[in-house]
């Protein structure tokens, strides 16, 4: 079946309701034009977008030793927003080391919506296990198959809303298919990326909503590909969450380690 041509945890929110999907982060990402008070002190934080520019170089340069992230090594092998998607959903609240040979296991077996749903969900749990809210995730996966093939032909759409409106489909999947799946610019926030964003001083933000949003002001556009998985990376071998390895870090010189009492 031919696919459209087109990888670290994050809240399982979006997976636990298989059939839905709260609606207040969206609405208060694209609600209204007005840009909101909070954000011009958010993207004051101290680092400019040159300094921005820098930093990103230098992890760029150094990234090639880091261990990748699961859904980046699901893109290397095949470039298939399915499976892009469907990595992307078995990853929350999973360690890449057991999302990885999840997403295998799956696609050995099934790699398409069609074939998907053609197993049963007690199938695919096995096949999965053991991910985090495995027995969920193999109802969503089911759900969201469904949904391709009733409503997109068996293709996964390339465009946000349209994403934002598949079962299990949150904003970090639907920002992360778009960008790592299709190539297209969007800006995938997960806690990575939200603490990581703040520690270096990119943004002052007190959510990954708010980081996203800010991100879209400041961070310059030709960073916006491959933003996820290159901080996901970064925070996972050298920027961990308490006391991060500072003395190995190749943007020690550049960052302004907000919220960093105790470091390597």
């Amino acid at each position: 079946m031919k696919r459209a041509a087109a990888g670290g945890s994050a809240s399982p929110r979006g997976v636990v309701a298989a059939t839905g999907r709260p609606p207040v982060a969206r609405a208060r990402l694209t609600g209204s034009r007005r840009s909101p008070a909070w954000l011009a002190a958010a993207v004051r934080a101290p680092l400019t977008p040159a300094g921005i520019d820098t930093v990103i170089r230098r992890l760029r340069a150094a990234a090639p030793v880091w261990r990748p992230t699961a859904i980046a090594e699901v893109a290397a092998e095949e470039r298939d927003p399915f499976r892009v998607l469907v990595a992307c959903l078995l990853s929350l609240r999973t360690q890449d080391t057991t999302t990885r040979p999840a997403a295998d296991r799956l696609f050995r077996v099934a790699d398409s919506p069609a074939a998907l749903l053609a197993l049963s969900a007690r199938r695919i749990e096995r096949l999965i296990f053991p991910v985090g809210f495995y027995r969920t995730k193999a109802r969503a996966l089911r759900a969201l198959s469904r949904e391709l093939l009733e409503r997109f032909g068996g293709q996964v759409p390339d465009d946000l809303d349209a994403l934002l409106t598949l079962p299990g489909v949150g904003r970090k999947t639907a920002n992360l298919v778009v960008s790592v799946g299709f190539g297209k610019p969007g800006i995938c926030v997960d806690t990575h990326v939200h603490r990581i964003s703040n520690r270096l001083g990119f943004v002052r933000t007190s959510t990954p909503e708010r980081t996203e949003l800010a991100l879209r002001r400041k961070l310059p556009r030709r960073h916006w590909i491959g933003y996820n998985d290159l901080l996901v990376a970064f925070g996972q071998n050298v920027c961990r969450p308490l006391s991060p390895h500072c003395s190995r870090c190749p943007v020690a010189g550049l960052c302004h380690r907000v919220g960093v009492t105790q470091a390597r």
